[in-house]
């Protein structure tokens, strides 16, 4: 019996020892052929960069003629666009400055007709201002003073056309501008039109501008019968 169990014993180790070393022997297998895998993916990373390289080489080899006219004419685009800069636009922005300080001294003084048209000796007027300059900060600026200049003349027709033409960025100054067209058309009896312009005014974020030109819609409304929506104003 003990023969016995000690050759069972001996068959149980062997057994045991074999079974070891195949789970080794399988285990590095996997992790050598895992390792392959890793190393077969970086090969094929390697030879994909490098395939694109090739084909970018390729392509500039190809259009270099194409590509280098391309970068000139940006190069020759970015200096036209800095010469016209510093020595077009610069001068002639501080000239319009210039020429709107002189118009803007008339205009203070409510002398609109010369604010507007200049004078026999050295400012040139509003109007002339705006063509002249009309690329320029002081030149779209001198549109919305010869529009003020016209609407104080009487000259509604003439005041509107430049009103509309100002384009700014200012909320009291474009309020002032839009709200100003709708007094015009006030003057010139086409009051329906002149409602449109009050409310646009009054939409600004503007706390001084936006009540006067409620009412003003309120008051051109109830002119023409809708008494509600000139409720709703006056109330607002």
């Amino acid at each position: 019996m003990i023969v016995l169990s000690q050759y069972i014993f001996f068959i149980f180790e062997i057994n045991w020892y074999f079974c070891s070393r195949f789970k080794n022997f399988q285990s590095s297998i996997i992790s050598n052929t895992t390792m392959s895998k890793k190393n077969k993916n970086k090969q094929d990373q390697f030879e994909n960069v490098e395939q694109a390289l090739s084909a970018s080489e390729a392509f500039i080899e190809k259009y270099q003629k194409e590509i280098m006219y391309t970068v000139i004419g940006i190069a020759v685009l970015v200096m036209v666009f800095l010469a016209v800069s510093n020595y077009i636009v610069k001068p002639r922005s501080a000239t319009a400055a210039h020429e709107m300080y002189k118009a803007q001294q008339y205009f203070e003084r409510d002398s609109f007709q010369l604010a507007l048209q200049g004078d026999d000796f050295e400012a040139i007027g509003l109007e002339a201002i705006s063509s002249k300059y009309r690329f320029t900060a002081s030149g779209n600026l001198a549109k919305a003073y010869a529009g003020i200049a016209h609407y104080n003349l009487g000259n509604y027709e003439d005041a509107i056309h430049y009103l509309s033409a100002y384009d700014g960025s200012d909320n009291y100054l474009a309020a002032t501008t839009i709200g100003l067209i709708g007094d015009c058309y006030i003057q010139l009896d086409q009051t329906a039109k002149s409602i449109k312009y009050f409310m646009k005014a009054a939409g600004f974020d503007n706390e001084v501008a936006a009540p006067i030109f409620l009412k003003k819609a309120a008051i051109a409304l109830e002119a023409t019968g809708d008494t509600k929506k000139a409720l709703k104003n006056f109330m607002e």
